[in-house]
């Protein structure tokens, strides 16, 4: 049976549904009124013969017969847009954007090179980009709100495709009036025991992955102060408030401005430097684009030529 493209739409409008959780956000998604996204569910039923939503609870859920549907009504919208673009593609070079989705301390200057290099090899694509709170991402990237995620320390699932990207050097944050500014060896992290320290928000994995470092090398810091992003834990490096352990890519500025001293963490024999990994992350089973794959490749090949 021929596929009418309003039926594409309405599919599009029930996944939506269930992505968002609500009718009100899909129908603005889809550029429709509520009632009409609702209306477009009750014909779907209808056309099947089956309840897709159980609207008896609250908040309501989806059937079995509706985890079904959604399933099979995703790949069916996916294929289709995929089409749609690999025709696009063929008549015309400026059609696919990449949505994605990253963390703060990934950097803006960072990543327009990386899109530079991007819309070079892609001529008309284009690369939309949000940063948001770690936690925000795998959410989005499930719920296809995004094509793409930046996110460190991911931990791949049953929704998520990790792949990795990058490895960035921990390192010791001071600010140039510190004793461990003047060092002309690596800091022991053991060296940090008692220290005023300056770290993430609890719960968030960077937070989880230091935590397990310090205690593993017997470092008993005394946290003064928490945040979630670097750059209120750098500034409060700067004012004094004590030492950090971050990335040494986010410190470069700094260092440069001699706001800060970037001091290498020593490593016992055997062990690994301690690094933050960040990682590209996708929704598992996900078709991705021609333009997206090439993003992916990108990425990775700009990091590449970084680590040699």
């Amino acid at each position: 049976m021929a596929v009418h493209p309003m039926q594409i739409e309405a599919l599009s409008i029930y996944c939506d549904v269930v992505r968002h959780q609500s009718f009100s956000r899909a129908a603005l998604a889809n550029s429709v009124s509520q009632s009409s996204a609702s209306q477009t569910v009750r014909q779907i039923e209808r056309r099947i013969g089956a309840q897709l939503i159980d609207r008896s609870r609250r908040p309501w859920r989806l059937t079995p017969e509706g985890e079904l549907f959604f399933k099979g009504s995703q790949e069916i919208v996916e294929r289709y847009r995929e089409l749609e673009e690999s025709v696009r593609r063929k008549t015309d070079r400026a059609g696919h954007t990449v949505r994605l989705a990253s963390i703060y301390s990934v950097g803006m200057h960072d990543l327009n090179q990386y899109v530079d290099r991007f819309r070079a090899a892609e001529p008309g694509a284009h690369v939309d980009i949000d940063y948001m709170h770690p936690d925000e991402i795998p959410t989005c990237i499930q719920s296809d709100q995004y094509d793409l995620g930046l996110l460190a320390f991911a931990a791949p699932g049953r929704d998520l495709t990790v792949v990795p990207w990058q490895e960035q050097t921990m390192m010791v944050a001071c600010p140039p009036s510190h004793r461990f500014a003047r060092r002309n060896s690596a800091i022991g992290p053991w060296e940090l025991a008692g220290e005023a320290f300056v770290t993430f928000d609890r719960g968030l994995p960077v937070r989880r992955e230091l935590d397990r470092y310090l205690r593993r090398n017997e470092a008993d810091v005394q946290v003064v102060a928490e945040f979630d992003n670097i750059e209120n834990i750098k500034q409060a490096v700067e004012d004094g408030a004590g030492v950090a352990i971050l990335p040494e890519p986010t410190l470069r500025r700094e260092v440069e401005l001699h706001a800060l001293v970037a001091v290498p963490l020593d490593t016992l024999d055997g062990e690994a430097p301690f690094v933050r990994p960040l990682s590209i992350v996708h929704r598992r089973g996900r078709r991705l684009s021609p333009a997206v794959t090439e993003f992916i490749r990108v990425l990775r090949q700009a990091s590449a030529e970084q680590a040699a």
